[in-house]
């Protein structure tokens, strides 16, 4: 199935049914009097999120979605049926926006949430509603309201707690491969990885996280060089970033250090959410080097960096390395899942400082 994360579609609420203007007329009742029912409300869209999907691929060929309208009042004191709400399916994950203001609507995170993005129409009011002691034979009624009408704007942003990024071909795609069971395609050339793809990384009952890998970056991505920066959206929401650095590239004249400055570039030009957040340095395919040579790059490489946070040396195809690296990257989370859930700040600061000790980078 091809992987859509945005959409636009239009939602048009039910229009509520108008009142009825009757009278009751039977035989010997000449004057039976006003018995017009009041209409039916116009059904509600619905926004549904639901882990069965993981893409918004059916909403491109269906752009206009409309709920039931409101059935008219009736005589005899009949009131029309309610207009059947509209509850549309989208991954979970969604964000909505409305297109004419850039307004957020809402965001759908967990399985089951529902989003009301068009109210339905209220209905009419039917003549018997209008009699009194002054007024024996009323002969207005109300239409019904017109439901909402909106453009939207759906956006899928993947929920993960790491996410991956690097250039092309620096193992991301092997690194998810190698510790999870998704199977995101693999090949000696770049751009491989034309669309978002996740793992889950399982250590143990109950303890797992949710890895992504998104294409490649280069140079000028943001101004729309090889695929753009469009998928760092998908990175928005993770709990901290690895970057895959190739410290064995082929020719002269790849230097990992002007590669991890360009994603960085990039990244800043997208938005500071994504340079902000927490980053850890995995230097991958280590067997292609002896130890020697290993730990002269990577010496060298940090001191031009002049890297503060945690490094890491992997490699994705054989496995090496990623073991510590996934144990360690479980720790943490926890760590960080714990502090947030923690009553007192002080909690928290203190789990924070203990996940600092606890680090072990390999090299």
């Amino acid at each position: 199935m091809k992987f859509v994360d945005e959409a636009y579609i239009r939602v048009e609420a039910g229009d509520g049914g108008s009142g009825c203007v009757s009278f009751r007329r039977e035989k010997y009742i000449p004057k039976g009097g006003p018995n017009g029912g009041d209409g039916g409300d116009g059904g509600s869209v619905y926004l549904l999120a639901d882990n069965n999907l993981n893409t918004l691929v059916d909403l491109r060929d269906q752009r206009i979605q409309r709920a039931e309208r409101g059935q008219n009042g009736m005589g005899r004191d009949m009131t029309g049926r309610s207009g059947q709400d509209l509850v549309i399916r989208v991954p979970v994950g969604t964000r909505v926006i409305e297109r004419d203001t850039g307004e957020l609507i809402g965001e759908l995170m967990a399985s089951g949430e529902r989003l009301l993005v068009a109210q339905g129409g209220f209905h009419g009011i039917g003549n018997a509603r209008f009699k009194s002691s002054t007024n024996r034979t009323p002969r207005q009624s109300t239409p019904g309201t017109p439901g909402e009408r909106r453009d939207l704007h759906l956006e899928l942003l993947l929920l993960a707690d790491v996410g991956l990024v690097g250039f092309p071909n620096a193992g991301k795609s092997s690194l998810v491969r190698q510790v999870s069971s998704a199977r995101p395609r693999v090949a000696d050339y770049p751009f491989t990885t034309l669309h978002p793809n996740l793992g889950v990384v399982r250590l143990g009952r109950e303890r797992s996280f949710v890895i992504a890998d998104i294409p490649g970056l280069i140079e000028g991505a943001a101004e729309g060089a090889g695929l753009g920066t469009r998928f760092l959206k998908h990175l928005s929401r993770t709990r901290l970033l690895l970057h895959l650095v190739d410290v064995a590239p082929l020719g002269d004249h790849t230097d990992p250090y002007d590669e991890i400055r360009k994603v960085e570039a990039e990244m800043q030009a997208f938005g500071r959410e994504l340079i902000d957040k927490e980053r850890w340095l995995v230097l991958n395919k280590v067997d292609l080097l002896d130890e020697e040579t290993f730990a002269a790059r990577r010496d060298a490489l940090l001191e031009r960096l002049d890297w503060q946070g945690p490094v890491y040396a992997i490699c994705a195809l054989s496995g090496k390395g990623t073991e510590p690296l996934m144990q360690d990257l479980m720790n943490h989370l926890e760590r960080l899942r714990a502090a947030e859930t923690a009553v007192e700040p002080e909690d928290s600061t203190s789990e924070d400082d203990a996940a600092e000790d606890d680090w072990h980078p390999l090299g």
